[in-house]
């Protein structure tokens, strides 16, 4: 496509796009919660006379924590966002984050610590089970691939401003600062309008109306609206809309995509790694100081999911997913090999330091490119709109007893035998994701949400790793 011809189509679509970047303003909130360890940490571990005092152990669990909380986050959001609507919940789960940091820039104890990260959780568990659907709901058929990808592009941008600043300030300092995040979400998304679905289906047919003229910018939205209207009556007279309906024999293929994606993507370690980037880069010698290395990572990763933002609607979910999946085993093979040699000779291989921060490069590049991003558009849309709110209850329950288990034996291995095993597990399980993403993962490029639900229904995938739907 050429400049002006996305120039069109940034003009075509810019509510959509504008309400999308409010939205994700929450992602940007809770992922500098989730960045802050790396920089925090150092500063209670090693440097003289800490506001808290704390130990390698305790910080594993400051760490792991938070995860807990998310779960509590996703089931407020699935239990929230079909009664009450999906703005207002969404505007809610920034209060646990501000009160959060103010334990933080006030913490003279390591409980105070622990309270502070499971409010981070709940807020991360909300944003994370809001913000797909919303995004899903409120975006036309062509830009929905692209508009979910700002998810993770305000989830690397919190990374890299919490990575850039984190280092050079005090402590209590890094959590005023931090406080940018919730004050951008709730300034911004507070004037966005509500999801067209939720109005909808609550029969509140003319706010529907406005807010489908003002995100595609046009008075004609009179099909849309009867075919929303239409899809969400058909949806309501064939299912009750309950936890239990997710595991309906018709919903398999739907459950096996969000186990392979709740469990699959974060056994890559992407959240361990973030969580503990300036202690693993302590370990690797190279020119660059631990919290400049952090500042590249960031920076590198914040650049990379900008691709998706623009190809997924263009190259396709599935592509991006296996071309990610195999860099970023490339990535992690890279690493686990250099600490592997560092732990097994005696040899001094810092001069080969380099090797090992190119791999982490390479695997936050294309981690970013596709696993980071894709799995939103896909949960955007697979399921119908009556048990949607609960898949993504469902995918942050099991992401979050994941990231625990990821995060906290991560401290746990690399403090007992060497961060080379943590490195070598993630690898494995990335290559592990790859085969699930070939054998069972459609694509869903430009298809409309009832079309997506009707592939997932009787897809099945060929060698080629063509789809195919099946029919009678």
């Amino acid at each position: 496509m050429t400049t002006s011809g996305w120039i069109v189509r940034l003009l075509r679509y810019r509510n959509e796009y504008l309400a999308s970047i409010a939205a994700t303003l929450s992602i940007f909130m809770v992922l500098c919660t989730n960045a802050w360890s790396s920089p925090a940490l150092p500063k209670l571990l090693m440097e003289p006379n800490p506001p808290v005092s704390i130990t390698a152990g305790e910080s594993s669990w400051i760490v792991s924590v938070q995860s807990f909380g998310g779960i509590f986050g996703m089931l407020f959001a699935g239990l929230t966002i079909d009664r009450f609507g999906r703005k207002w919940p969404f505007l809610v789960s920034a209060l646990p984050t501000i009160a959060g940091w103010i334990m933080i820039g006030l913490a003279r104890n390591s409980l105070l610590l622990y309270v502070a990260r499971v409010l981070f959780g709940v807020s991360y568990g909300a944003a994370y089970g809001i913000a797909p659907v919303y995004i899903g709901e409120i975006a036309s058929d062509e830009v929905r691939g692209a508009v979910a990808s700002f998810i993770t592009l305000m989830a690397k941008l919190g990374i890299l401003f919490v990575y850039s600043v984190g280092p050079y300030v005090p402590f209590e300092t890094l959590a005023w600062v931090s406080m940018v995040g919730p004050v951008l979400f709730l300034g911004a998304f507070i004037w966005m309008p509500e999801s067209p679905h939720y109005l909808i289906g609550r029969g509140r047919i003319e706010e529907a109306r406005r807010c489908l003229q003002w995100l595609r910018r046009t008075e004609l939205v009179e099909e849309e609206l009867v075919a929303t209207r239409k899809s969400i009556e058909r949806s309501v007279s064939e299912r009750t809309g309950t936890m239990r309906e997710l595991f309906r024999p018709v919903y398999r293929n739907n459950l096996i995509i969000v186990l392979i994606l709740a469990i699959g993507v974060q056994l890559s370690g992407m959240q361990a790694i973030l969580s503990y980037a300036q202690s693993i880069f302590a370990k690797i010698s190279t020119d660059l100081t631990d919290a400049e290395m952090s500042i590249v990572l960031g920076a590198v990763q914040m650049v990379t999911v900008l691709f998706p933002v623009f190809f997924a609607d263009r190259i396709g979910r599935r592509p991006l997913m296996l071309w990610s999946a195999a860099g970023s085993f490339v990535g992690l093979l890279l690493g686990a090999v250099y600490f592997t040699v560092d732990a097994a000779t005696d040899s001094d291989v810092s001069e080969y330091g380099w090797v090992s921060f190119v791999g982490l490069l390479v695997f936050v590049v294309t981690y970013a490119a596709g696993l980071a991003t894709i799995p939103f558009a896909i949960l955007s849309e697979i399921f119908p709109k009556s048990i949607r709110a609960h898949a993504n209850a469902l995918f942050g329950v099991l992401s979050g007893i994941v990231i625990f288990g990821v995060v906290k034996l991560f401290q746990v291995a690399q403090d007992e035998v060497g961060v080379y095993l943590p490195f070598w597990v993630f690898a494995v399980g990335t290559a592990l994701t790859f085969v699930f993403v070939f054998l069972y993962i459609p694509e869903t490029k430009g298809r409309s949400l009832d079309e997506v639900q009707e592939i997932i229904a009787g897809w099945r995938t060929n060698r080629r790793g063509k789809v195919v739907v099946e029919t009678e």
